[in-house]
């Protein structure tokens, strides 16, 4: 194994990451370079899991405050999260990496459904392991899934991929005067009222010292600079 500061990781993707400047639906370009990054931190020894969200495809949240029921809207986004699993499946297998899909929604015709003790498996046979169908229930985020999928399987550490640098004071992209925050504590952050996730998947990080890395998607090789334990966006702690 490589020299890394966290050997069993989980990173959380965002359906919009997958999609780029497309806005939506999976641009291509994108998703060759973000396999890159995953094949090649896979490579270093790295046990990894992914959690994908499917914004991307369909928002349940966006569907139910224009009419649709909320259940049902949140159970067709975990559904997209399954669409943007098995993309990310195909195109690394393609380039060398064993994985396997494991879905919170049983479908056995299209992946394995979750069993903890068979993920914890798979990574201990160098898999990529593709967490998909999000927590399995409606009103809970995919942030809320990550957390708990890392939990789960013993992870060190959490990294968020999303489409600015880190932590800001306020939203960076509305607002010339945020202030980046290179590390924050889980009580800075609460008192501070900055938003990392969603509120019960920080509450669980900070109940459970679970810390998280937020960081850039698009920065070529960050993902495998964070893994080595170097600074990259904001960790919270």
């Amino acid at each position: 194994m490589a020299d890394v500061a966290y050997k069993r990781v989980v990173l959380k993707l965002s359906g919009e990451a997958l999609a780029g400047d497309k806005g939506f639906g999976l641009d291509f370009n994108v998703v060759d370079g973000l396999t890159d990054e995953i094949r090649d931190v896979h490579r270093s020894g790295v046990a990894l899991g992914i959690v994908v969200g499917g914004g991307n495809m369909f928002r349940g949240t966006v569907a139910s405050q224009q009419g649709m029921d909320r259940v049902s809207a949140d159970y067709m986004g975990m559904l997209a999260t399954v669409i943007n699993a098995l993309a990310l499946q195909d195109i690394l297998e393609r380039k060398g990496v064993d994985t396997r899909v494991m879905t919170a929604i049983r479908m056995e015709e299209l992946a394995e459904p979750y069993i903890r003790r068979r993920a914890q498996r798979h990574l201990e046979k160098s898999r990529v392991v593709l967490f998909a169908g999000g927590t399995g229930n409606p009103y809970f985020s995919t942030d809320t899934a990550a957390v708990l999928r890392a939990l789960e399987i013993e992870a060190q550490v959490i990294i968020k991929a999303t489409s600015v640098d880190g932590v800001y004071t306020k939203d960076p992209k509305k607002h010339k005067d945020a202030e980046f925050l290179a590390e924050l504590t889980f009580q800075d952050a609460l008192i501070r009222g900055i938003a990392v996730m969603d509120g019960n998947a920080f509450g669980l990080c900070k109940d459970n010292g679970l810390p998280i890395v937020v960081m850039n998607v698009n920065q070529r090789g960050a993902i495998a600079r964070v893994v080595r334990g170097e600074r990259v966006g904001t960790i919270v702690r």
